[in-house]
């Protein structure tokens, strides 16, 4: 995958696109969690991590959802880190 592929472009509240790096989608809990972090206008990467539910609408379209339950969100991070530890162990 080439690094454009990584790019997904979200729209905030004033439809602004903000363009994101997409670093992760894993399975937890019976749900689908993607990790994205923001890219910001000037190119750098931004240092913090947005996670979102990834469900399907009705005819079958991925949508993403905002977390808003603090312990589910926690577990999503805490499964985020540890695939992350898990990258970067060294191989034996």
């Amino acid at each position: 995958m080439n690094e454009e592929e990584n790019i997904i472009t979200l729209y905030d509240e004033d439809n602004n696109p903000v363009d994101f790096e997409h670093l992760d989608t894993f399975e937890l809990d019976d749900n689908v969690y993607i990790v994205l972090l923001e890219i910001l206008d000037d190119g750098r990467e931004n240092d913090e991590v947005v996670i979102f539910r990834l469900e399907a609408d009705d005819d079958g379209e991925d949508l993403l959802t905002v977390i808003e339950d603090e312990a589910e969100l926690d577990a999503a991070f805490a499964e985020f880190e540890r695939r992350l530890e898990d990258l970067e162990e060294p191989e034996e």
